[in-house]
């Protein structure tokens, strides 16, 4: 696993506040098909909101899309874990409620199914140590949330890609350069500062967080 950095790029809390809040958002609405996303947080501190289960063992809370907010909410350990109990029932939702729950069902598999590409293709590179067992998961898990269609999957494949290098060493080192001639203030040439977030949010910006 690439070294840390000072603040870590492996996970972007901030950023998934805004994928969680979306979700929960949907969840007090009227009833429709519920949805389970499973979220839970890696060896590597990387986030996951899936709507697959995790890997056996792993601690996770699931949010019920479609459901009730109350046990809308639940903790887990392990992933056999008993059902949350049923919840009365709620009038039918609309169309665009249905929508906009199929969209954050939608972004959140692709979230998944990048992280797992960008995995597979990291730890399958040689510089990392891993099992066997780690890459078949990681293999189900594109399976099961990456797109059947040879374009969008293949954009999927860039951004995973992209994900790689924005989390690599010399994006790493840029975003701390640029951070320290932020901290300088006016120390820091204008025109220097400006080339920097340049290349900062030109190559270094993660496609999913």
């Amino acid at each position: 696993m690439i070294g840390k950095e000072r603040t870590s790029h492996r996970t972007r809390p901030a950023a998934l506040v805004a994928v969680v809040a979306a979700a929960v958002a949907l969840l007090g609405g009227p009833a429709a098909h519920s949805s389970t996303v499973y979220k839970w947080v890696d060896e590597y501190g990387t986030m996951h909101l899936s709507t697959t289960k995790p890997p056996a063992g792993t601690k996770f809370q699931t949010l019920n899309v479609g459901s009730t907010s109350a046990g809308a909410s639940r903790s887990y350990s392990g992933s056999n874990s008993a059902a949350a109990s049923k919840s009365p029932p709620r009038p039918a939702a609309s169309p665009q409620q249905l929508a906009q729950r199929t969209e954050v069902l939608s972004n959140l598999q692709n979230r998944e199914c990048v992280l797992a590409l960008e995995a597979l293709e990291r730890l399958t590179s040689g510089s990392v140590r891993t099992t066997s067992a780690e890459l078949k998961r990681l293999d189900q898990t594109a399976e099961a949330t990456c797109s059947k269609d040879p374009a969008r999957r293949r954009e999927q494949e860039e951004a995973a890609s992209k994900l790689r290098v924005a989390n690599g060493p010399d994006c790493v080192a840029a975003r701390n350069q640029l951070a320290d001639m932020l901290a300088k203030g006016p120390q820091t040439p204008r025109a220097r500062l400006q080339s920097q977030q340049q290349f900062v949010d030109e190559h270094c910006t993660a496609p999913v967080q």
